[in-house]
C-alpha cells in the first residue's frame, strides 16, 4: 500500500529538494511538492526541483486560493502538509471542506521566545489547529512552543529538515589534505538585518584591528545590506552563489560565521558542520541548540554584540591548530540530519498506527 503527501512549501532550497528526492526513492511514498517559484523571493534555480513533480507558483499564483486547492485536489493526497500558518493560501487547505476527509501536517521552525503575541497564539490559532493531525518541528525551541500551544506531545515529531549529509561529509577530509588548514572565515546567508550583516562587518573590523595578519572573510549571498559588505578590506563579496558551485567555497573555509539577531533554525549552521567546519554564531540562532557545542566544535555568542563577534574570530585565529579537530566533531553532530535519516522518519510518520485512519472534521469548532 502506497501513501501520497503533497507538501506545500514556501522557497525551494537545495537541501529540501534533496530531502525530497530521498523521500520519493523509498518504496510505498508518492510526493507532490507545491511551492513559490525560483528568483522571486530568493535566487535558488528552478532546476532544483528537476525530477521532483512539482507545481512551482509565480508571485501572483501562490496567493491565488483556488488554483492552490484545485492543485491539491488533482493528486487525490492521502496527507497534506502544510508550512506553519504565515501563508493565507496554504493555512485555507485546512478549512477547506473538500479536503476535510484527508491528514494535515503542519511544519514549523518557529522558536519559543515569550512574547506576547505567543502567548496568544494558542486562542489565535485554535480553531486552525485542531484541523492539524501532526506537527513537526526543527529542534529544541520549536518542540516547546508546540507544546506550549496546546499540541499534545504524541502529535508532536522532531526532523523538519534535512541536508544532503555525503555531499557535505568529504569536505573536511579534503581540507586536511591540504598542506595547512584554511585561514579565512565564511558567512552565507541573506544580506538583510535578521541575519545581522552590520554586526558582522564591525565584529571583521575589530577583529582585524588585534592581528597582524587577518583571515579574510568571504560572504555568500543576496540581500538589501549587500553594500554594507563594499570597500571593506578583508571582505571578499561573493554575491549569491547557486549551491551546485558552492562546494570550493566551502572546502576553502577555515570557520563558519553566522552572527544573526533573528533565525529561528538556519540550515546554515548544520550544513557548515556537516562540511567539517568550526562555527561562531549567535544565541539567535535555533539550530545552534542542535549542532554547536562550545568550545567543543564551536563558540555561541550574545547577538547584537560586536566586541563578542571579534573576540571570537580571534580565539578560532589563535587556535588554528585545532579547527581540524572542532571540525570534525562537528560533522559527528551534523550526521543525524542526513536526508536519508530525515526521509526514514517521514516515512514512519506517514504510516505510523492510525494516522492515516480518515476521520470527519465536520464537529470541530
Amino acid at each position: 500500500m502506497s501513501r501520497k503527501i503533497v507538501f506545500c512549501w514556501a522557497d525551494i532550497s537545495g537541501y529540501m529538494a534533496a530531502c525530497w528526492r530521498a523521500l520519493q526513492e523509498l518504496p510505498g511514498v508518492d510526493i507532490y511538492v507545491i511551492a513559490f517559484a525560483a528568483r522571486t523571493e530568493t535566487l535558488f534555480s528552478d532546476q532544483l526541483m528537476e525530477g521532483i513533480p512539482c507545481s512551482l507558483l509565480d508571485v501572483e499564483e501562490r496567493h491565488n486560493e483556488r488554483l492552490i486547492e484545485s492543485l491539491v485536489r488533482q493528486q487525490n493526497p492521502d496527507v497534506i502538509y502544510l508550512s506553519g500558518w504565515f501563508h493565507q493560501p496554504y493555512r485555507q487547505l485546512a478549512f477547506t471542506p473538500k479536503l476535510g476527509n484527508i491528514k494535515k501536517i503542519m511544519g514549523m521552525d518557529t522558536p519559543w521566545w515569550g512574547t506576547l503575541k505567543q502567548h496568544l497564539a494558542p486562542w489565535l490559532l485554535r480553531s486552525y489547529l485542531q484541523r492539524i493531525d501532526k506537527v513537526v518541528v526543527t529542534g529544541e525551541r520549536s518542540w516547546q512552543y508546540a507544546l506550549r500551544l496546546g499540541l499534545e506531545p504524541e502529535k508532536i515529531s522532531r526532523g523538519l529538515y534535512g541536508i544532503d549529509y555525503d555531499t557535505w561529509f568529504p569536505l573536511w577530509q579534503r581540507r586536511v589534505e591540504q598542506p595547512n588548514w584554511p585561514r579565512s572565515f565564511l558567512f552565507v546567508g541573506r544580506y538583510a538585518s535578521a541575519k545581522a550583516v552590520d554586526i558582522l562587518v564591525q565584529g571583521y573590523h575589530l577583529y582585524s584591528s588585534q592581528v597582524s595578519q587577518p583571515w579574510q572573510l568571504i560572504c555568500c549571498g543576496q540581500g538589501p545590506l549587500g553594500e554594507r559588505l563594499e570597500g571593506n578590506p578583508g571582505i571578499k563579496n561573493m554575491g549569491f552563489v547557486q549551491p551546485t558551485d558552492m562546494i570550493d567555497i566551502w572546502q576553502n573555509a577555515g570557520a563558519f560565521i553566522l552572527p544573526s539577531r533573528f533565525d529561528p533554525w538556519p540550515l546554515a549552521l548544520v550544513e557548515a558542520a556537516a562540511s567539517g567546519l568550526p562555527i561562531v554564531c549567535t544565541d539567535a540562532c535555533g539550530s545552534a541548540v542542535e549542532v554547536i557545542r562550545p568550545w567543543y566544535n564551536g563558540l555561541i555568542i550574545p547577538k547584537e554584540n560586536p566586541k563578542a563577534l571579534a573576540d571570537a574570530l580571534f580565539t578560532l585565529h589563535q587556535r588554528h591548530a585545532d579547527l581540524h579537530i572542532w571540525g570534525k566533531r562537528s560533522q559527528h553532530l551534523a550526521a543525524p540530519y542526513d536526508t536519508k535519516i530525515w526521509a526514514q522518519s517521514w516515512q514512519e510518520i506517514l504510516f505510523e498506527g492510525d494516522f492515516l485512519k480518515r476521520r470527519s472534521y465536520q464537529n470541530v469548532a
